[in-house]
């Protein structure tokens, strides 16, 4: 039976971001520069006071998070999305008690070993072996469960060689792996990993995500991950929350909030309309893009089985016109998973387009696609002459989403599926022989 180990409620962190004259924060010269001035002008107007605004700090408040709520619940594998300054890497720090919020509260079930920065926990001065040991006490662990582990450690870091030398000689990427390996071998029910995994190479990556789902799966632990690589976060993690301005803007199944965040800088919206001009030619342009759910009604968010008709509107200007319409599905990879076009308007040799507003559009079926974000490219071209009338990239973005309880489509299994499609393909299966 599951039980919440985290529960974030109604939490913020403020910051007073103060401002100081010159006199105390700038240089030596900046100083006497200032000393200069005010003689001066003690000279010039004798009896003038002092303007008190020249001396007093000023204070502006800044919110790095405000009104934050969600709960973890035990061996949950939760991923923490969102742009630089969303509030991630603070959200982190409260959750790890390196700082105390300024609103609401923060209640926690176990021990937390965290991994925010590189050598956060670490004494330059101090070698890698006792860095182990002072990094196990700073997360709460006795000697004798360091030593148990010690091993473990040295072998998943790689640095077995550099063990006695001081960290302060480390790089980067060598101080990162052990520090992660302490973090994961040492046992605790909570573990938190922030975007210091990029430090490390590809391999190491791929390392550490299979070292957090091993402890994951066999230990129960609970792991809140963020990152900005978007597969890694997708691949490791089951549910994940939003961060936007200090605030949660979204929560839900991992693949619903990657499309999210992939999609945040992108052209969400069931449709968009262009300018005359804007993508054309003297031929033919580019009226409006729209996608719709098959009851007509436009939507960017799609049910996995659920098939998805795009329709662009342009405007031919041209009498007896040979053209071709065409679609491109792009996913949040950036593989192009889909291309399709329509049979040109002179495919038998005699059919033609006169000037007039014109609809193109095709379905995309159900059971398709798989979940995630699709990027939509729009093209006209003039097929026997090979001519390019207009190309819109990222003309509109949508999002696939899978019904992690829709037995129908997923049968019994639970994890993420792979692969750029997910077609619903018909299968059978027979006996042929007996052992």
């Amino acid at each position: 039976m599951s039980s919440t180990v985290i529960k974030v409620e109604s939490l913020g962190k403020k910051y007073n971001l103060t401002k100081k004259s010159s006199m105390a924060y700038g240089s030596l010269r900046a100083s006497f520069a200032m000393c200069a001035k005010r003689a001066a002008q003690k000279i010039a107007h004798p009896f003038a006071t002092r303007n008190s605004s020249e001396s007093a700090s000023s204070k502006d408040e800044f919110w790095a998070l405000r009104d934050v709520n969600f709960s973890v619940e035990q061996g949950e594998k939760l991923g923490v999305v969102g742009h630089n300054g969303a509030g991630k890497s603070t959200l982190l720090k409260v959750l790890s008690r390196i700082t105390e919020p300024t609103t609401g509260r923060v209640s926690i079930k176990g021990r937390v070993s965290s991994l925010l920065e590189v050598g956060t926990g670490f004494h330059y001065e101090l070698t890698g072996r006792e860095n182990i040991f002072l990094n196990g006490a700073i997360l709460g662990m006795r000697q004798a469960e360091i030593k148990r582990n010690f091993d473990a450690i040295v072998e998943f870091s790689g640095v077995e060689q550099f063990l006695d030398m001081p960290i302060k000689y480390y790089s980067s990427g060598m101080t990162v792996r052990l520090a992660f390996a302490v973090a994961a071998f040492l046992s605790t029910e909570i573990l938190i990993v922030d975007e210091v995994l990029a430090v490390g190479d590809a391999e190491f990556q791929k390392k550490c995500i299979g070292k957090m789902d091993e402890v994951n799966r066999k230990d129960g632990r609970t792991v809140l991950f963020v990152s900005h690589n978007m597969s890694a976060v997708a691949s490791f993690c089951a549910r994940g929350i939003m961060l936007k301005q200090g605030s949660v803007c979204e929560t839900g199944n991992i693949s619903y909030i990657v499309a999210r965040y992939a999609g945040s800088g992108g052209n969400m919206g069931s449709s968009a309309s262009f300018p005359a001009g804007m993508h054309g030619d003297d031929t033919v342009d580019l009226i409006d893009v729209r996608i719709e759910k098959e009851s007509g009604q436009g939507a960017v968010d799609f049910a996995i089985t659920e098939p998805i008709k795009i329709s662009m509107k342009y405007r031919v200007k041209k009498e007896n016109a040979s053209l071709t319409p065409g679609v491109f599905l792009t996913n949040s990879s950036g593989t192009r998973v889909l291309l399709s076009t329509d049979a040109p308007f002179d495919s038998d040799g005699t059919k033609k387009a006169h000037s007039g507003v014109y609809i193109a559009s095709c379905v995309v079926p159900g059971n398709f696609l798989n979940d995630g974000m699709y990027s939509i490219e729009l093209w006209m071209t003039t097929m026997t002459q090979t001519v390019s009338h207009f190309y819109v990239p990222n003309a509109l973005s949508f999002i696939v989403l899978d019904d992690m309880e829709n037995t129908p489509t997923r049968g019994a299994y639970r994890g993420q599926f792979s692969g750029a499609v997910r077609p619903l393909l018909e299968w059978s299966s027979e006996k042929i022989s007996s052992l």
